[in-house]
């Protein structure tokens, strides 16, 4: 039995291939049309094009900032097949499998499993491990993959790679040695930049009922919600802003970086992973009269118990702001 087969994106071999422009990308295209003003690529020249059948393709690993369930990962595969033609496998938390169609529809779409509901440590060092040498296997063959820099996506805007991502990645490889496991996964930053957030409301919303009751959680019911929100809902212009791939930067930094112990060097490659994508932020206009009454009209739309109107809008407000920050930051 084939060990990934409880992640792996279906393999459907060159019938899927023919197939697939023709019947998945034209919705893709519908959706781009009806809720965002452009879709835009920047960056490309730092993405390698696939002559496809061959040669054989550098697989990217293209790690980024998260703002939307399904549409993050989609709009992408289609502006890189339009630009490059390349067709990334993406990953997919299978706590969004709330419906029984969800999960077969989307390993169709290219999309791997990234297993959330592990029972105990064992369980999830062990997926973990499966995970990562699935990934790994699609880079050594040529082949691209999208993953979010965190699990989740970041509720107040504030975008970090998470170390425990650079961890579960390097835990497949022959080499024993860090950096040179991260080469080989030809690491590729890629900053999101969305207009308008559908799902802003939705997350503030979140952030007050967690305030209010500790213990709260999103159900599967939550999720779905979330997704038909993002999908439905308007974005404004969208921007994909690719950039180089961090093995330069390893190069350019070895001999400090080789002075550090494993936990410090996953920090640095998480900094510089954070400091490509908060520096290529798009610039969208936060302070007009126009964007305030956007958020009002965002407000309006939270409907729970205790309202808290003056904690929802300073949230509101973070989730916008929070990626400014970070940009001047970054740039100075």
């Amino acid at each position: 039995m084939d060990k990934f087969s409880k992640i792996r994106a279906y393999r459907c071999g060159w019938l899927l291939q023919l197939i697939d422009w023709p019947i998945v990308f034209p919705g893709i295209y519908l959706n781009m049309h009806r809720t965002t003003s452009s879709v835009r690529v920047k960056g490309a020249e730092h993405v390698r094009q696939r002559f496809w059948p061959f040669p054989k393709h550098p697989g990217h690993l293209f790690l980024t900032n998260h703002r939307d369930i399904v549409l993050d990962a989609a709009y992408m595969s289609v502006m890189l097949r339009q630009e490059k033609n390349i067709r990334p496998f993406m990953g997919i938390g299978n706590n969004l499998f709330g419906k029984w169609w969800i999960e077969p529809v989307v390993r169709l779409m290219r999309c791997f499993v990234v297993i959330r509901d592990s029972k105990g440590l064992h369980e999830q060092m062990a997926n973990s491990q499966l995970l990562s040498e699935y990934i790994r296997e699609q880079i050594e063959h040529g082949r691209s993959v999208w993953l979010a820099q965190r699990e989740g996506r970041a509720k107040d805007g504030n975008d970090r790679t998470q170390p425990s991502v650079i961890k579960m990645l390097t835990m497949s490889g022959e080499s024993k040695d860090l950096l040179q496991k991260v080469r080989e996964l030809n690491i590729c930053p890629v900053s999101i930049n969305y207009e308008y957030d559908p799902c802003d409301y939705l997350k503030a919303q979140e952030m007050q009922l967690k305030r209010d009751d500790a213990t709260w959680k999103k159900t599967k019911q939550d999720d779905i919600l979330s997704m038909a929100t993002g999908i439905k809902g308007q974005k404004g212009r969208v921007v994909y802003h690719f950039t180089p791939s961090i093995n330069g930067w390893i190069d350019a930094n070895e001999e400090e970086l080789r002075t550090m112990n494993r936990n410090q060097q996953i920090d640095a490659i998480c900094r510089q992973i954070d400091h490509q994508i908060h520096a290529n932020y798009e610039d969208y206009d936060r302070t007009s009269p126009e964007f305030e009454a956007y958020l009002k009209s965002r407000l309006a739309l939270i409907d729970i118990p205790n309202k808290d109107e003056a904690f929802l809008m300073d949230k509101l407000h973070e989730m916008y702001n929070n990626p400014v920050i970070n940009k001047q930051a970054a740039l100075q």
